[in-house]
């Protein structure tokens, strides 16, 4: 059986987000702090209550989660296609996770 393309990166991202010691995004549950790892899809400038947020969207072939860091309007080297873990705690927002001003370390190169 052939794969697709976004299925082997998929699975490519989960194995290497397992070597990293993070879990899963579809396993964080919420209201806990959870290290996840993977790649960042979008980076985007959206204003939360009249401040700005920079907010980045991590895929590790599993889910998504939105990383938030307040009060912030560019980090250097949050860009799209970026290796990325993070550890904070995750919450829920209209049905997705978030977690807010993540610690985080920027892994290999865009």
């Amino acid at each position: 059986m052939a794969s697709t393309k976004a299925e082997l990166e998929a699975e490519e991202l989960q194995k290497t987000t397992g070597d990293e010691g993070a879990t899963p995004i579809t396993d964080c549950g919420a209201r806990k702090r959870h290290c996840v790892a993977g790649t960042l899809r979008t980076v985007t400038l959206r204003p939360r209550g009249g401040a700005p947020a920079l907010e980045a969207e991590l895929y590790d072939g599993t889910d998504v989660i939105n990383l938030v860091w307040l009060g912030r309007r560019r980090i250097a080297g949050i860009d799209p296609g970026r290796r990325l873990r993070a550890e904070g705690l995750v919450s829920e927002q209209d049905g997705r996770k978030v977690m807010f001003n993540p610690r985080y370390e920027l892994r290999g190169g865009v």
